[in-house]
Order: C-alpha cells, then sequence, then structure tokens
C-alpha cells in the first residue's frame, strides 16, 4: 500500500509540475518583428534569412517589447567601427599624455618667466641652427655657381667639359637641393616653436589658476 501511495503523490507532482513548467515556457516564448521587402513580418521563430537583419522581440506573454536587435554590420562596416574604436582609444590615450604632460610642465616651472625662460632656449637653437643652413645653402651655391662658369669656359672654348667636372657639377646641386629642403623644415620647426610657446603658456595658466581654486 505504502508503494502505491508513493506512486500516487509522485503522480499528483508530476500533474502540478507540468502547467507551471507550461507557464514557464510560454512566459519565455518570444515573438519576432523584421521588415522584409519593405514589409514588416512578425513570426514566433526567427528564419535564416533574417537572423542578421535588424528586429524587434516581444514577449509572447505580455506582448511588450523587450528587446531591439540591431541588423549584423557587414564587413566594411565592422572594420571602420573598430577603425574608429581604435581612433577613440589613441585620441583618449593622447588626451591622457597631454593631462600628464601638463602637470608635469605646473610642477616643473614655478613662474611664467621659468617657462619662457625654457622655451628662449629652445627657440634660440632654433634660430642659430637656421642661419647656420642657410650660410651653408649660400657657400654651396657660390660652388655650384663656379663650377658651371668652368664649364661655360670651357664650352666658350671649343673644349668638352669632363666627365669630372659634369659629375661634380651635379652631385653639389643634389646637395644644394637637400639643404634647401633641410632649411624648409627648420623654418617649419621655427614657426612651430612660437605657437608651441603661446600653446605652453596658455595651458599653464590655466593649470596654476585651477590649482589655486583648488581644483
Amino acid at each position: 500500500m505504502k508503494a502505491i501511495h508513493t506512486l500516487i503523490a509522485g503522480a499528483a507532482l508530476l500533474a502540478l509540475a507540468a502547467p507551471l513548467a507550461s507557464a514557464q515556457d510560454a512566459s519565455k516564448k518570444k515573438l519576432y518583428c523584421w521588415n522584409e521587402g519593405g514589409r514588416k513580418v512578425c513570426g514566433d521563430a526567427l528564419p535564416a534569412h533574417a537572423v542578421d537583419s535588424a528586429r524587434t522581440e516581444i514577449s509572447a506573454k505580455s506582448g511588450m517589447a523587450t528587446a531591439q536587435v540591431d541588423r549584423a554590420l557587414s564587413a566594411e562596416e565592422r572594420a571602420a567601427a573598430e577603425q574608429a574604436a581604435r581612433a577613440a582609444r589613441s585620441a583618449a590615450m593622447a588626451a591622457e599624455a597631454q593631462k600628464r604632460r601638463d602637470r608635469a610642465m605646473a610642477e616643473s616651472y614655478a613662474t611664467e618667466e621659468d617657462l619662457r625662460k625654457s622655451f628662449q632656449e629652445r627657440i634660440v637653437l632654433l634660430d642659430e641652427t637656421v642661419k647656420a643652413s642657410q650660410l651653408g645653402i649660400e657657400g654651396r651655391r657660390q660652388t655650384v655657381l663656379s663650377l658651371l662658369r668652368k664649364a661655360g669656359e670651357a664650352e666658350l672654348n671649343g673644349k668638352p667639359v669632363g666627365s669630372g667636372l659634369a659629375e661634380n657639377i651635379r652631385g653639389q646641386h643634389d646637395e644644394l637641393l637637400h639643404q634647401q629642403d633641410v632649411l624648409k623644415q627648420q623654418v617649419l620647426e621655427r614657426s612651430l616653436a612660437d605657437q608651441d610657446l603661446a600653446t605652453a603658456l596658455e595651458r599653464y595658466n590655466a593649470l596654476k589658476a585651477k590649482n589655486a581654486a583648488g581644483g
């Protein structure tokens, strides 16, 4: 008799558990709505061709939207998104590095005048570098002109221009062009030095004011 009662009790529990499980399954059941060919399509299952489409997921029990899933990105879009993310990380790292430099600058220079003196040393060095390059270019130009005169005199006298002279002229001219390119870069760096000083002073004073205000 005890075994029979146990079987009856077990069957009763199973009978009670079945509706509960069914109710739980129903509460988890979803409906899906997506656009297909310009029209809205809904169903209780998501077909394979719609897996990558944007869709709305709806609770079958409440009829309320529970999630909004964007469409899957193409390979090109994923690459662009990854590139944008890398650029954002780089920008954030650069901004943080700038903050550290600003703090170090504020701690390294007691006054604005100290900061100006530091930049002035760099500016003087750049000025001297530009002047040296200008003198070098002028000397190189005179050398090229002298060699060209020799070649011209040889031709006027009906003599051939020697291969050594011609090669020397080409070499001196190439070096002159190279020195001119270097000078352009030096002049650019010199012009940027003034801008760097102005930017540094602005940041320095802003950080000092912030620190004085207790920020």
